[in-house]
């Protein structure tokens, strides 16, 4: 019975022992309502995303590439949106699978304190926060 014991004692021991593996959020995504795709890449040790497709990447009203006509600095007002870094600086926050930093909002062209959080293998949930107090997120889907 002893010999049991410790048998169990130390099964217990290693299934504690043995490291979560965390999810790799490296690669392409797919946005909320999936218009839009993002690619995280790792920026010197931080997370970083850009816009690489979009649904409809044309303007409807003018038939030319979309641009970021909503951005508070009027200097990037006429870049294209395809190719803008939307996940900025997102560093480990010290909770497991997820980073903090900050989110380019291309509609209203702000950006905001955020955080990428994986919930899974090919799920993160992407947040953007005012003043640390009204936050909105959007789950995002891994692209295949």
């Amino acid at each position: 019975m002893k010999t049991f014991r410790l048998a169990a004692a130390a099964l217990c021991l290693s299934i504690v022992a043995v490291p979560a593996f965390a999810a790799d959020p490296i690669g392409t995504w797919y946005t909320a309502d999936k218009d839009s795709q993002v690619r995280i890449t790792n920026c010197g040790g931080a997370l970083c995303g850009a816009l690489v497709g979009l649904k409809e990447p044309n303007d409807p009203a003018t038939g030319r590439p979309k641009t970021d006509k909503n951005n508070a600095d009027a200097s990037k007002q006429s870049r294209p949106l395809l190719g803008v870094q939307i996940v900025l600086g997102m560093k480990p926050s010290g909770t497991p699978d997820q980073w903090s930093g900050q989110v380019y909002n291309a509609s209203d062209g702000k950006t905001y304190s955020g955080s990428f959080t994986m919930t899974g293998s090919d799920t993160a949930e992407l947040k953007g926060c005012v003043m640390g107090v009204i936050c909105k997120s959007q789950t995002w889907t891994r692209a295949k």
